[in-house]
């Protein structure tokens, strides 16, 4: 059991963020083989170029570092916003102190030893930090850079969700709605993995990073090792989309009624989402999701507040009605 003990300062200090480079590793996880439960369509378009990468990149020696409950946090920094880019946690990880990242390496190799030269050569070498952050680079424009914005905004989503869950609920119901392995307890958030040791971890007054990501489905995870901050990983809502790609996300019925766009639109506003986050995550135009949008407004399909900045649309309940029954639908 991991537990985190929260103070006053931390709830304070704590903070959602999303992570480029930390979902690439988690697809790279998944295509490697540690945990095969991905999208079908997905492991069909990646996995050969990701067999590609391994002949022609150092992508090897990034693997050689992932252990099944163990991964270097030099090779995927704890984010530090929700403006994070790939550019941002690259740049992080080469600014990484090479003793900091031998000590992270050498823990790994205790953990799952490697023993082809090519690969140890690499992570023996004085140039490692940099020779693995190149190989990620050309590894998230050729796997992932095209899928991101989708990906972001399913993160994007979550966030908006688990802060009203918060402002509404307070810390307890949106700790414990993270995921069935998280609990808040007086105080702590508790991690309920067996192969933990029981362990406390003090935050400080810091704060925790609370990083939605698509890819570690099942899994949770969690930066708990100086000198980096402390965080936590976990699935994101709304990635069914994903695993089910033959999910009808376009219902016949209701697209007759409202047209295609708009039944879309309608479906996918299961949670609440800013006009971007819809255009990103479903391919379409902003301008036309604006307009589908204001259509099904004044129709009373869905409404909108402001929350912070964004401006986030909501199915109301005839909207609601409207879909599930679509749905039902052949």
């Amino acid at each position: 059991m991991l537990r985190f003990r929260v103070g006053a300062s931390d709830l304070v200090n704590s903070r959602f963020t999303v992570s480029p480079l930390s979902e690439l590793h988690h697809l790279l996880r998944k295509l490697s083989g540690h945990d095969d439960r991905m999208p079908p369509d997905w492991s069909a378009r990646l996995r050969p170029v990701f067999r590609r990468l391994r002949a022609e990149t150092e992508l090897d020696a990034v693997l050689a570092l992932n252990s099944r409950h163990y991964g270097p946090a030099f090779a995927a920094p704890p984010p530090r916003s929700l403006a994070q880019t790939i550019e941002m946690d690259l740049a992080a990880m080469r600014d990484t102190p090479l003793r900091q990242a031998r000590k992270e390496i050498d823990e790994c190799l205790s953990r799952r030893p490697a023993t082809d030269p090519r690969v140890l050569s690499v992570l023996r070498g004085p140039k490692v930090v940099h020779r693995l952050a190149d190989a990620l680079e050309v590894a998230w424009h050729e796997l992932l850079a095209a899928d991101w914005l989708q990906l972001r905004a399913i993160c994007e989503r979550d966030i908006v969700y688990r802060a009203g869950l918060l402002s509404r609920a307070g810390w307890a119901a949106a700790i414990d709605g993270l995921d069935r392995r998280l609990r808040w307890r007086a105080g702590f958030i508790e991690v309920a993995w067996q192969h933990y040791p029981d362990t406390t971890v003090d935050l400080g007054g810091d704060g925790l990073l609370f990083v939605p990501a698509v890819f570690i489905w099942p899994r949770v995870a969690v930066y708990v090792d100086p000198p980096w901050p402390r965080g936590l990983i976990y699935p994101a809502r709304g990635i069914g989309a994903l695993w089910e790609p033959s999910a009808p996300t376009d219902p016949r019925a209701l697209a007759d009624l409202v047209g295609r766009s708009r039944a879309v639109l309608l479906t996918a506003l299961d949670e609440p989402a800013s006009t971007t986050q819809l255009a990103r995550s479903l391919g379409l135009a902003p301008g036309a999701v604006g307009d589908h949008l204001a259509v099904l407004r004044r129709a009373g399909l869905v409404r909108r507040a402001r929350s912070g900045r964004s401006v986030l649309y909501r199915r109301t309940p005839l909207g609601d009605a409207l879909a599930a029954g679509g749905g039902e639908a052949t």
